[in-house]
């Protein structure tokens, strides 16, 4: 399982330390200068951008991360595809070959079937019943038998000579044989082609399931690598937002502060005018009662409107 830090050595990208992060607090807020909340909200600004920044490399990688896995979830289903395919070719063949052998199997039985009706396969050979025959001639001819012992031997060699001539006709009409044999060898030469591309698919399909969980490995792998992306972007994410709204907090604490200013020059300013008027209805009563008025009490009067 890979970690964050092999994720970002992987990737060479910028460990966000939280030494660098602006802490603002309650009693900073309310109790800093104007001066010091202005400089306060320049830094959590310029660590705002640092932080978006940061996050916005980290998703850019997660978002490549994602799609590599996706291509490799697409390699992996290719390869799975690929596989079906030719594994249903290869049980078209195992039919094929099946169908083949049983109806070779069924060839061969006819020809020893075959060869038990015409008994090519058992009792003695033409050269045999040949040799039988001339040693019973050669007897026939060298002893002296008497009439029983001679009619016996005749019976004994015309036997002999019907079997010879039946054994004769049966082999000289193998025709039958011969081709059933041929189509029973040609058909298991087929079943054994199809036994062959078998063999040949069932390796291929072998390799393209291989490659398959290869596939799917490796997108497991970076999928683990994009998560941990993802966590990397959050952490900056977070608290690039948390550097934003202090910022935000910030900048509605100097505009209160500017309003209490403005407040308050305007409150100096209508205490500084009735002061004004105030002095100015003395000099007014002043110059009523005949009082000479010097040019500083005059323009005080005109200011005021009272003159």
């Amino acid at each position: 399982m890979v970690t964050k830090e092999e994720v970002i050595e992987q990737y060479d990208i910028e460990a966000m330390d939280e030494a660098d992060n602006v802490d603002l607090s309650e009693d900073d807020l309310e109790n800093g200068s104007k001066g010091q909340l202005i400089k306060r909200a320049g830094q959590l600004r310029d660590r705002r951008n640092e932080l978006n920044q940061m996050a916005s490399e980290r998703a850019s990688n997660r978002d490549d991360l994602n799609a590599k896995t996706r291509e490799k979830v697409d390699e992996a289903q290719e390869h799975r595809e690929k596989r079906d395919e030719l594994n249903e070719q290869v049980q078209e063949h195992k039919d094929k070959r099946n169908e083949l052998n049983a109806d070779a199997n069924e060839l061969f039985d006819e020809v020893e079937e075959l060869k038990q009706d015409m008994e090519l396969g058992s009792g003695k050979s033409i050269e045999e019943l040949k040799e039988e025959i001339e040693d019973l001639e050669f007897r026939q001819q060298t002893e002296v038998l008497d009439a029983e012992d001679e009619r016996e031997l005749i019976e004994k060699i015309d036997e002999k000579r019907e079997k010879l001539a039946e054994k004769k006709e049966k082999v000289d009409d193998t025709s039958e044989l011969d081709e059933l044999v041929e189509e029973a060898e040609e058909v298991r030469s087929e079943a054994s082609q199809h036994h062959q591309k078998v063999t040949e698919l069932a390796d291929k399909a072998q390799e393209h399931h291989n490659q398959m969980i290869e596939a799917y490995r490796e997108a497991d792998d970076i999928r683990d690598e994009a998560d941990e992306m993802h966590e990397l972007f959050v952490e900056a994410q977070e608290a690039a937002d948390q550097h934003h709204e202090d910022f935000v907090r910030v900048q509605k604490r100097l505009r209160e502060l500017d309003k209490e200013e403005e407040k308050e020059r305007k409150d100096e300013r209508a205490e500084k005018r009735e002061e004004e008027k105030e002095e100015a209805e003395e000099i007014y009563q002043k110059f009523k009662e005949g009082e000479t008025l010097d040019t500083e009490d005059l323009m005080k009067l005109q200011k005021t409107g009272l003159l």
